[in-house]
């Protein structure tokens, strides 16, 4: 997803020097740093399955972009995965939130599209609850930043977090289910020198009929995440996934 979004970005002539800018926020010295991440898998491709991702953007209040994807099929044209995210403009040398300034938002407004790859529900909206150390499941201590997760913006790449909130999810759950919904929100940067923990806790537990093969069925397992420092508890992330039990495919 990410790259079909930087090849977006370089195909409409809007890229600038930075990683996903444009070229007046390049000017600026503005990056662009995702708050919000909603993701739904409907099934799961295949090896030597060859998939096409459609990408846009639209605007997401006065100050901020949405950019949704979604994913199929290239033979079928069956909908595999739906994808949207919020964006935020930061300026890369304060490391502070910017409004978008006008001369951004003329730039990116003639490549808005007025459609949205996920129509909002209740679980989409809600925000995500706090682990503290009382509800806490599992836990995994002792993660390290790399310096290949770090993007061109000196970031972890936001797909590393991912494999970070897994850690912490327990082993039957990544055998035996396959996970078909996350929803992350960014709270805080992550360095390279920073020391990271996973804090994963059960929010629901769904039995549901065998026979039922509905995308829309209840989780059989919904958890809520943590990721924090290690030393000072700061957030980083919450987030919240939900699994269904693996379908023979």
């Amino acid at each position: 997803m990410q790259e079909t979004a930087l090849n977006h970005v370089t195909s409409s002539g809007l890229a600038g020097s930075g990683f996903g800018a444009t070229r007046e926020m390049s000017l600026r010295k503005l990056i662009w740093v995702v708050t919000r991440i909603h993701i739904q898998v409907q099934r799961y491709s295949c090896w030597r399955d060859i998939v096409e991702i459609d990408t846009w953007v639209d605007a997401a209040g006065k100050n901020a972009m949405r950019r949704d994807w979604i994913i199929r099929d290239y033979k079928s044209k069956d909908i595999i995965a739906r994808a949207t995210s919020t964006w935020v403009i930061m300026n890369n040398e304060t490391r502070r939130l910017s409004k978008i300034p006008e001369q951004v938002r003329q730039e990116v407004m003639p490549f808005y599209l007025n459609r949205s790859a996920i129509h909002k529900d209740k679980n989409d909206i809600e925000k995500i609850d706090k682990i503290t150390d009382e509800t806490i499941d599992r836990i995994k201590s002792g993660l390290a930043p790399r310096w290949s997760d770090m993007d061109a913006n000196q970031h972890v790449n936001n797909v590393k977090y991912i494999g970070w909130i897994l850690e912490s999810v327990p082993i039957n759950v990544l055998r035996d289910y396959d996970l078909t919904s996350m929803t992350l929100e960014y709270r805080r940067e992550c360095t390279q020198s920073n020391l990271l923990e996973s804090l994963t806790s059960p929010t629901a537990s769904v039995a549901e009929d065998s026979k039922n093969n509905s995308i829309n069925r209840k989780p059989d397992n919904e958890y809520t995440h943590l990721l924090r420092m290690q030393d000072d508890k700061a957030e980083i992330i919450r987030a919240r996934t939900e699994w269904h039990s693996k379908q023979k495919r």
